[in-house]
C-alpha cells in the first residue's frame, strides 16, 4: 500500500500530538517505573526520556560541545549525555518535554519526518518493556512507516529486508516480498529500526540482521 507524502502541516501536528500524548503517559508512571528498562539497551525511562528532550533542550553551541567532548561521535555523545541528564528528577525531565511539543527541533538530513519519527519509536521503547498498551495513532505510525522504509533510512538502521514481506495486520499495511513477518504497525516500525522485542509479538519472525541506531 502507497503511503502518500505528509504535508508540512501533517508533520508538525503530528509531532506535537505524540509529545503530548507521551507526555500523558510518562506522568501517569509511577516513580519507580523511571528506573526501569527500555528496549535502548543501557537506558532507564529517565535516560531515554533525557534522550528525546535533549535536542528541546540543548543549544546549538552547547550541542556542539558535547559533539566535541566525544571527538564527534554522535552514538557516544548521546549515550553519555542521556545517562547525565537522565539523574534529573523526573518532573523536570516530563516538563521539558511538556513545555516544547511545539518544539520546531529537525535532526540533521531528517526533516520533520525524522523528528517525528523520533519521537514515536523512542516512545514505544519505553510503553513496550513497560507493559503499556498504548497504540500510536493511524495517521502517525504511518506517516513513520513511509519514513522508515525509505532507502536512506533503511541503509542508515542497517535493516536487511531481503526476502521478508512485512504485513502489519491492524492497518492494512505491507511493504516488500518474500517470507511474511506480520504483526502490528508499531511493532513492525520498531523492528524496522533494529529493536529486538519480547517474544510472541510477531508471527513469523524470519531471522533479520540489521543494527540499531537512533
Amino acid at each position: 500500500m502507497t503511503i502518500a507524502p505528509a504535508t508540512h502541516g501533517d508533520l508538525t501536528d503530528a509531532i506535537a500530538a505524540e509529545r503530548g500524548d507521551l507526555a500523558a503517559m510518562l506522568a501517569a508512571l509511577p516513580e519507580r517505573a523511571w528506573d526501569l528498562p527500555t528496549l535502548c539497551a543501557g537506558w532507564r525511562v529517565r535516560d531515554l526520556v533525557a534522550h528525546v528532550t535533549m535536542p528541546l533542550r540543548y543549544s546549538a553551541a552547547r550541542f556542539v560541545a558535547e559533539l566535541a567532548r566525544s571527538r564527534g561521535n554522535f552514538s557516544a555523545m548521546a549515550d553519555r549525555c542521556a545517562r547525565r541528564d537522565g539523574a534529573a528528577p523526573a518532573a523536570e525531565l516530563l516538563a521539558a518535554l511538556r513545555d516544547n511539543v511545539s518544539n520546531p527541533w529537525k535532526p540533521p538530513g531528517g526533516g520533520y519526518a525524522g523528528a517525528l519519527t523520533h519521537d514515536v519509536i523512542h516512545g514505544l521503547d519505553a510503553s513496550v518493556p513497560l507493559g503499556i498498551g498504548r497504540r500510536v495513532p493511524e495517521q502517525r505510525i504511518r506517516l513513520v512507516l513511509g519514513a522508515i522504509t525509505a532507502p536512506a533510512a533503511r541503509k542508515h538502521f542497517g535493516t536487511d529486508l531481503s526476502g521478508i514481506e512485512l504485513r502489519a495486520d491492524d492497518i492494512g499495511w505491507s511493504f516488500g516480498s518474500g517470507q511474511p513477518l506480520s504483526g502490528t504497525a508499531q511493532d513492525l516500525a520498531l523492528v524496522l529500526c533494529g529493536r529486538k522485542l519480547p517474544p510472541g509479538r510477531l508471527d513469523g519472525e524470519p531471522a533479520m540482521r540489521f543494527s540499531a541506531g537512533i
